[in-house]
Order: structure tokens, then sequence, then C-alpha cells
């Protein structure tokens, strides 16, 4: 109850006694009248003799004792009210704030000394007075400030407040220097309740409380800006060194030098993971971490993240696997930034934790309404496992499970929690599933809506009827032959290479009943014969099928003699759409039975025919340009290097690059200026620029794409990247681009 309402209720009971005491005199009033009545009667009676002694004396004390009671009740009900107008006033007066009463004329009826002591050194200032008197001192006299206006406007607008319907609370700063807030509540019968709160010292401390957040704040970006400096600091050199480290695997080495390189690209890759998470948990603790969703491609996203890892998990024999479902769209909306990291530590984590065996990405969905799709993501592994005790505390801060398994594995603890408040601020829900010893399976639940140009697979009507798939890994066999089957195709499934070539003679011979089959998709590494081994063989007995190689590393094959025997090679873990639209090609009209030409391998990922694409790249860091141009060397590319910005903007006009690479921190002028000032220039609006950076705090990204730039890559960059990334502008007639992997897995 507030102290409103406990005064309302003292002052109901203090009414409540008042009446009683009026009708306790009401009631004496009629009991003396009673007694007169009787002795009247009496009299009466007397006179004319009709009375005995006993009854008249039974009137009168009938009479008597009416008197005698109501006379109590009357006293009663008096003290009563006494009491309740006492307890009444003592209530008022204990307020710390001031309170008071008006009646319907606007006049005090009552108050207490914490709302009358402003009124000091006026003695008229009691019942009776009118309101606006008590408005006249207070402006005055100079009591109160107000507000810039004049005392009779100040005075006016006052009273006009209890004009309105609902009388609005006002805040009143004194002279004396406190401040309070009024509260007027109109009460039955036309009365004004008047409550005067000092809430001095409650501004007082929300002053405190400003300054402390100005300084917490003021703290927090001196902080960011420490770490996005200290984060573009390290990030510069840290460029050359992973850079260089990952040029010096791509050569001839022998056992020990590949060792100190690996070591070397390994400690500065640890070096940024750990930078990343920390960068990003400070965000996250901030609430600094905003979403810019736009559209992507989330199955070439898992993809991308497959293929940067799969040079780590090729060294341990551990296959990475995608199965997508067949007919789930692609592109969505989100954003692809953070779902991209995401997937690096859902998978980064289960190849980290897997010895051996296979590292599984499923992603299956149902529309959930129109123009959204319920997207559920599952990453299962066959790693170390995580004890039931501990399944709890996975996704918590700088969380890490602490037992013997886990020991040698480093880490900040940071991935899985960012990555749990990614999901949650996504609207997702994250979960795990684990047994030690035998794996675990990471997986999230996620609605998203389309994107406006999100389409399902279509192309030729496929021709082909019966597919031969050949592959050692069970689970690989079985994504295939669903898809398949889900394109109307029979398929029959061979667990190796001579099996395979088994089956493809004894189809052809016609002694298994099945007939030839259409098409041959084999995996390039199995036990015995391999896919290109199996691809030789056929050729030599020849059978002329087409034949499509799936690979973890193609670009090592390239000069295999076998490869010219082939339909396409095809990166693993398979996109469905390089699969399907293989499928595709084979069932054109101008398709022939073998059409097992270079070109068509070189389609899928091999180096075709025509031009070089112009590549202009702004950087002013000498070993950054080198690191660049080294990762590009052997490619159809004719490349140019700017200092600056205005050097950037110069060769633009004169290179007519197809395409740039724009560092944003150079001397003279920006990339983002060098960015804006291209986009005015003729053929500037189209020109794709990517922007190079080794800044990674929260904005950066946003700032550097309101510039006009198109993607964001952040330094230390990654070979795999910046070649997809040029891969992805490729002009039209333009020679195709390959994504070379570390040859050494």
């Amino acid at each position: 109850m507030t102290m409103f309402d406990k005064l309302t209720a003292e002052r109901r009971a203090r009414l409540t006694a008042e009446r009683q005491l009026e009708h306790r005199t009401r009631e004496l009033d009629a009991a003396l009248s009673q007694l007169q009545e009787a002795r009247n009667t009496l009299h009466r009676l007397r006179a004319a003799g009709t009375s005995t002694p006993l009854q008249e004396a039974q009137r009168v004390a009938e009479a008597q004792n009416l008197q005698v009671r109501a006379r109590e009740d009357a006293d009663s009900a008096h003290r009563t009210a006494i009491m309740a107008e006492r307890r009444l006033w003592d209530s008022i007066n204990t307020l710390r704030d001031g309170f008071a009463v008006f009646n319907g004329n606007h006049e005090l009826v009552i108050a207490n000394q914490a709302y009358l002591g402003v009124f000091t050194g006026y003695p008229e200032v009691q019942p009776g007075v009118p309101y606006r008197r008590l408005l006249e001192i207070l402006a005055f006299d100079n009591r109160v400030e107000l507000g810039g206006l004049g005392a009779e406007d100040w005075i006016a607008m006052m009273e006009g407040r209890w004009d309105a319907e609902r009388i609005e609370p006002i805040m009143l700063t004194f002279s004396r220097g406190d401040t309070a807030r009024i509260h007027d509540r109109r009460a039955r019968g036309g009365d004004i309740v008047s409550l005067v709160r000092d809430i001095t010292e409650a501004q007082r401390h929300a002053a405190d409380l400003e300054e402390a957040r100005r300084h917490a704040e003021a703290a927090n970006r001196a902080k960011s800006a420490f770490l996005a400096n200290m984060s573009h600091e390290i990030r510069t050199p840290m460029n050359g060194v992973v850079g260089m480290a990952e040029l010096l695997c791509d050569t001839q080495l022998s056992d020990e030098q590949r060792l100190y390189a690996d070591t070397i690209r390994s400690s500065g890759e640890a070096l940024l993971n750990i930078i990343n998470d920390v960068l990003d948990f400070s965000k996250i603790e901030a609430d600094k971490l905003t979403l810019h969703p736009e559209p992507f491609d989330l199955e070439r996203c898992i993809h991308e993240v497959l293929i940067l890892l799969q040079a780590g998990a090729r060294k341990r024999s551990i296959d990475l696997m995608m199965d997508y479902d067949l007919f789930l769209p692609t592109r969505f909306m989100a954003d692809p930034g953070r779902m991209r990291q995401v997937m690096t530590n859902l998978i980064g984590n289960a190849v980290k934790f897997t010895l051996s065996g296979h590292v599984l990405i499923r992603v299956v969905g149902i529309e959930a309404s129109e123009g959204q799709q319920q997207l559920n993501v599952t990453v299962e592994d066959t790693g170390i496992g995580i004890a039931p005790e501990n399944i709890d505390g996975v996704f918590g801060e700088f969380a890490q499970v602490d037992d013997q398994a886990n020991r040698k594995f480093e880490g900040t603890g940071l991935g899985l929690a960012i990555t749990r408040r990614l999901i949650e601020l996504m609207g997702g829900q994250i979960w795990v599933e684990s047994e030690l010893g035998k794996g675990s399976c990471f997986g999230f639940s996620l609605t998203l809506p389309l994107a406006e140009d999100a389409l399902h697979l279509n192309g030729n009507p496929i021709r082909l009827e019966h597919v031969l798939v050949a592959d050692d890994h069970l689970i690989n066999r079985t994504i295939l032959e669903r898809q398949l089957t889900a394109q109307g195709l029979t398929v029959t499934l061979c667990a190796s290479g001579a099996e395979a070539f088994d089956r493809i003679v004894a189809s052809e011979s016609g002694k298994n009943g099945e007939g030839p089959f259409d098409l041959l998709l084999t995996d390039h590494e199995m036990p015995g014969l391999d896919g290109l081994e199996l691809t030789v063989k056929l050729r030599e007995a020849g059978f002329d099928l087409p034949i499509i190689l799936f690979s973890s590393s193609p670009t090592v094959l390239r000069d295999h003699p076998a490869v010219p025997e082939l339909r396409a090679i095809l990166q693993k873990p398979l996109l469905r759409h390089d699969l399907v639209r293989q499928l595709h090609l084979l069932s054109a009209p101008n398709a022939g039975p073998g059409a097992a030409e270079p070109a068509a391998a070189a389609a899928a990922l091999l180096p075709g025919g025509g031009r070089h694409i112009r590549v202009l790249c702004a950087e002013d860091n000498r070993t950054n340009r080198l690191v660049f141009a080294k990762m590009v060397q052997g490619l159809a590319i004719d490349l140019r290097f700017s200092e600056d910005g205005i050097k950037a903007v110069e060769d633009f006009r004169d290179f007519h690059p197809d395409l740039i690479f724009m560092d944003i921190s150079m001397p003279e002028m920006d990339g983002r200026a060098a960015t804006r000032a291209i986009r005015q220039l003729p053929g500037g609006a189209q020109v794709p620029i990517i922007a190079l950076t080794a800044h990674a705090m929260s904005g950066d990204r946003e700032d550097i794409l309101a510039a006009g730039l198109d993607h964001v890559l952040t330094k230390p960059l990654k070979k795999p990247l910046l070649l997809e990334m040029i891969k992805r502008y490729l002009p039209d007639g333009a020679c195709s681009i390959d994504i070379p992997l570390d040859p050494t897995g």
C-alpha cells in the first residue's frame, strides 16, 4: 500500500468516525425527545387520573435508560472521531514528503509541516488560504524557479494544471536548492490531494549514475579503440608471417623444413583465432554485436568452411562430408560473416577433437511459413566425445572440458560460447549430444527468410537412367544414393574401384541383368584401385562411359595422364549444385556418350581457355604486396599494384581492371576514399571492389561496405578465400580459376 493510499484510508476512517458521532448525536437527541414526550404524557395522565404510580415510574425509567445509552454512544463516537483525526494528523506529519488537501474551492483544508516549510514567514498560510495565494508567495518571493516564465504566467500554468481532466505530475526546483515532484490527484467531491515528493537525493544519485555511465562508456570506447588498434597492428605483420608460411609450404621442402613452416603457420593461425575470440567476446559482453542480414548461399558458405579445414583434416585421414537436402533452397537472408563464423567454430571443433574417422554436416529443413524456412543443421563427428557431467558446461564462457583426453587440445574456451550467443541473436537454438569415446553431434535450429533470388535447382531434364557410384566410405555412398535417387536415377553402389570395374564389365556383357551404366561417379582416394587408376583401366579395356571424379585435392591431379579421360573433377565435399549441373550437362542434346575431353574436366575446377583477368591491388605494405602476388602466382591473371589510394584511382583509369582488391588503411588516400572516387568514374560503378583490412572490430565491416565496397577479406589473407573471391567475379570469357589446397596433405 502506498503512502497516498494509507493517508486516504486514515482520512476515510476519520470521516467514518465523524459520521458515527453525528449519528449517535441524533440518537441522543431522539432519546431526549422521547424522555420529554414521556414526561409530557405522564403529566397529562396524572391530570386525567388514568395512570398508576407504577406505570409512571416504568415509563420514566425507560426514557432515562434510553437517554443514558444514547449519551454513552455519542461520547464513544466522539472519542473515536477524535482518535481518528489525531491518527490522521500524526500520519500526515510523520511524512517526509509534503502533503496537503484542498477543497472544491481550492482552499487549503489541511497540510503537514513538510508542505508548509517552504512558506515559513507567512502566518496567513493556514487552513482556508487559497491555492492561488500559495502560488503567489512562491512566485513573487522567488522561492521557486519559474523555468523562464514570468510570475503571472507561471501562476496561470500551475492553476491550469488543476483544470485538466488528468493532472500530470510536475517538477519544481526551489531556491534553496532542493527539487520536488508534485503529484496532484482529484478526490471525490472535488477535493485536490497534493503530494510533494523530495527527489533531490534521487536526482543526485541519477546524476552520479549518469556520470559513472559516461566514464564507463569512455573506458569502453578506449578499450575498443585499443583492441581495434592492437588487432590492426598485430594482423598487419601476421599477414606477412602466415601468408609467407603458407606460400613456403607450397614449395619443395625437406621434411624438417616443412615441419618448421607448418609450425609457423599453425602458430600464427592459433594466435589469430585467440585475437578473434577475444574481440568477439568483448563485443558480446558490451552488447555491441549486431547482425547485418543480406542474401547469402548457405550451402556454399558451409562448403567454403570445409575447404579451409580440409588440409588439416586430411593430415589425420578425417573425411569431411556434407549432406545438404537436395530440395532445400540454398539462398537465405542472414549475416553471412556470422553464419560462416558459426560453421567455422562448430566444424573446426569437430575436426580438432576427432583423431580419425569423419565429420559430417547435415542440413535439412521445412517451410516454416511463406518466405520462411526452418533449418536444422548438425555437425557430427567420430571424435573423443564429452562426458555426461560436462555436457551442460560446453557453451559457457572460457569453458573447456577439463579431462585427460582434452588437455592436449588448445583454445580460448570462447568459441562455443560465442557460437551460442550468435545463434540466439539470430533467433535460434543450439544443442549438443555426445558419448564419451564415440563422438559428438552439435546442432542448431534456425528460421531464416528466403532470399528473393532463392531458386531451386533446375536445368535440362536428366535423361540418364543408371549411375554407378564407387566410394569406399559408406556415408558418402548413402548421401549420393539419396541425392541421385531423388533425381529419378537408378543407382548401383560399390565400395571399391575393383568392384566398380567388375560391375561395369558385367553390365556391358549383360551378365548381371542390369544393363549398361550411363555414368560412373568415383572417389579419387580408395584403397586398392583408386579413382584415377580405375579410369585408366576402364579406358584401356575399351569402356567409354562418362566418368566424374571426386577429389579433396583436385589441384595436384592436374598433370595426371588420366585427367583428359574425365568428364569433370568435382571438389569434395560435393556441392549438390555442381553434381546436378554435371548431370544436366550430360543430359544435354549435344552430349555424346563419352564426351570425355580435357576441357570438360577443366570446366569444374581446372584452368581452361580464355583471356586473363585484370586484377588491381591497392596495398601500401611491401610485404603484403609480395604475399598477394605469390598467392595468385601461376594463375591466368594480369596483376598491377598501387601503393596508395591516389595511385589506385589513376591506375583504374588506364588499366581498366575486372576486379579490385583495396587495402583500407593507406597513406594519402585510404581505401574508402579511393573506392568512392572510383565509383564516380566511368565504369567504376560496376567493377567489384574487395576490401583487404586488418580491422576486425564491431562496425568495421559495416563502415567498409557503406563506403561502396562489395566484400571484406580480413588479414591475414587465406589463399583459398582469395582465389574463391577471384573465381566469384570472373568475367565472361576469362580463364577459370582453381582453388588449390595444401599439397602436403
